[in-house]
């Protein structure tokens, strides 16, 4: 059973920093593209990242040159280093195994507000 376990949310102001992470279990996590989707309050599904199994990199242009997608293998974990937050990066994000949101967590909310 594919589990994804989101943390490292928080409250932040505008321009800060924060590091989320994603814990894998139940599937071969070494092989699997792995994504980073958000949720802002009223709106749909957004893809913000993904990286490939071999640590290829993608972003959305809303968050190019700012957020950071890396992964480790050894730990079966994904981590989203965020930078220079704006207002508009308040969301649930989650992380998945599709663009689409498919076998997300539970997400985990940043704020970003002064």
């Amino acid at each position: 059973e594919v589990r994804l376990v989101e943390s490292g949310g928080d409250l932040v102001q505008p321009g800060g920093s924060l590091r989320l992470s994603c814990a894998a279990s139940g599937f071969n996590f070494r092989d699997y593209n792995m994504f980073w989707v958000r949720q802002a309050p009223g709106k749909g599904l957004e893809w913000a990242s993904s990286i490939s199994n071999i640590g290829t990199a993608y972003y959305a242009d809303s968050v190019k040159g700012r957020f950071t997608v890396s992964r480790d293998n050894a730990k079966n974990t994904v981590y989203l280093q965020m930078n220079s937050v704006k207002l508009e990066d308040t969301a649930l994000y989650y992380c998945a195994t599709s663009s689409l949101g498919s076998n997300r967590g539970q997400g985990t909310q940043v704020t970003v507000s002064s």
